[in-house]
């Protein structure tokens, strides 16, 4: 496994990272021992870098990577954890709290339970329009300080937010959805995350598996959110699954998954990128590895470029209610 370093005041951590939401209920039901299996499997294959959220599962997900780590040395895994999602008992989306004293309550929960001391990387997983972005970092800060924190990074932000958090503190990088149809990234965003030198860590590589080359338009389960995804809805969804043929097709004649040239794609765009996979099996996380052995030349991005062009996804990436509480779809 490749390693980079996570921005230019970060860690040292595998060029792809684990995204472990999907082990906790998001895309519909999930195995525990094949999520704790595929965890264990993604650290013997050298990954680094597990990703998560507080509010995944209601806590679930801290608590299965907990148990996941038991016996595993920490210092050799970097966690990453998003915080500030608020949700209520039906797991409905409630709103966000990113209040200095709301970090402290958070961050103390999340250490208890993945049963650790110190988190490598914690942000808010939006902004809070009711905090300024800087009483937010510099209340993680205080935690750095307090060596609770080791790193700060921001997510679904746009420049001028990305801006004004790193006159408060370091952040070593910004986690944002970027793949072949999600790239939004590309004006303004990504330029200026280069210019402060923040590393990127690319959710959605594979868009909630529609282009993974095994999404079925029959495969969608109850309580998986991909069901009210405006990119898997009737009118769009055969729209992206031609581009996901389109983009087969060039797979094939380099021998190659779909997953695999997708992946590699992210990667292309540069060092400062690392791609967190979704995989929930041991299977799928093999796949998406191998995607480390794909090297892509000028004449295979342009093939990619005519299979996939650029804003040729049909629907948004999130429902109209989501977008409106993404900084980065308001100022990106």
């Amino acid at each position: 496994m490749h390693t980079v370093s996570l921005g230019k005041s970060g860690p040292m951590v595998s060029a792809i990272g684990l995204g472990c939401m999907g082990m906790s209920g998001m895309y519909g039901p999930s195995d525990r021992a094949e999520s704790i299996a595929t965890i264990h499997a993604a650290l013997d294959a050298g990954v680094t870098l597990l990703d998560t959220g507080d509010f995944y599962g209601m806590g679930h997900n801290e608590m299965l990577i907990g148990e996941a780590l038991k016996g595993r040395n920490r210092d050799q895994v970097q966690l990453s954890v998003k915080f500030g999602a608020l949700r209520d008992a039906t797991g409905a989306w409630i709103g966000y709290d990113a209040r200095p004293k709301a970090v402290r309550n958070f961050l103390s929960y999340t250490l208890q339970r993945l049963g650790v001391d110190y988190i490598d990387i914690y942000r808010p997983a939006r902004l809070d329009p009711d905090v300024p972005i800087e009483d937010t970092i510099g209340a993680i800060a205080d935690m750095v300080k307090a060596g609770y924190v080791r790193h700060i990074g921001l997510s679904e932000v746009g420049p001028e937010t990305i801006r004004r958090a790193a006159t408060v503190h370091a952040i070593v990088d910004l986690q944002i959805e970027y793949s072949l149809i999600s790239r939004g990234i590309e004006k303004e965003i990504l330029p200026t995350c280069r210019e402060l030198g923040l590393g990127v860590t690319a959710y959605g590589v594979l868009s909630r598996g529609l282009i993974s080359g095994h999404w079925r338009k029959d495969a969608a389960k109850p309580g998986d959110y991909r069901a009210v995804s405006p990119r898997f809805q009737e009118g769009n969804v055969d729209r992206n699954l031609a581009l996901v043929e389109a983009l087969r097709r060039v797979a094939g004649a380099k021998g190659v998954t779909v997953a695999q040239i997708a992946i590699a794609w992210v990667v292309a765009q540069g060092a400062d990128i690392v791609p967190l996979v979704g995989a929930r099996s041991r299977d799928r996380l093999a796949e998406a590895l191998g995607s480390q052995a794909v090297r892509l030349d000028a004449d295979d991005l342009a093939a990619i470029e005519r299979a996939v062009p650029k804003d040729a996804a049909a629907g948004a990436r999130y429902p109209e209610a989501h977008l409106a509480h993404l900084d980065s779809e308001r100022h990106g």
